[in-house]
């Protein structure tokens, strides 16, 4: 049985463009700091554990700014879906509660984002377009009527 069903399905990206900014920042920021440690560190000269560990936090770094690019939500007649390095996905029937939550003070850098209580879990979904935040007010609000 589903108790919420969207009026038309909304999809749109996951992160708004001053997160995107902020996001892009730090990344220059950090990825920049550490070229300054390779050129001033003898890096050749350390052992193969260190290395790898330096290239795969230099890779996830990457991995992670490609996916905060790209990511995107969808609510549709299934439930809410978001693209990431993995997809989270909820369908209607599984969701036993909904809310959304925000940072105070913040909310124009990091928008509210809805926290959605399955059986055992927790899935948080971002939204980055006003079409989404005013869907997931109405998840929100229609399942705190449930209650």
């Amino acid at each position: 049985m589903k108790f919420y069903q969207p009026e038309r399905t909304v999809s749109g990206p996951a992160y708004g463009a001053l997160f995107k900014v902020l996001a892009t920042v730090v990344t220059i920021v950090l990825a920049g700091y550490g070229m300054t440690i390779a050129l001033r560190y003898p890096l050749l000269q350390y052992g193969f554990g260190v290395k790898m560990l330096l290239l795969a936090a230099a890779v996830m770094l990457g991995i992670s700014y490609y996916w905060f690019l790209r990511s995107t939500v969808t609510v549709d007649e299934r439930g809410i879906t978001q693209t990431w390095m993995y997809n989270r996905q909820v369908e209607w029937p599984d969701i036993r509660s909904a809310k959304m939550i925000g940072i105070p003070y913040l909310s124009w850098i990091f928008p509210p984002r809805l926290v959605v209580r399955t059986g055992n879990s927790f899935t948080t979904f971002n939204g980055g377009t006003q079409a989404l935040l005013v869907e997931y007010a109405k998840i929100s609000l229609a399942y705190q009527m449930k209650k």
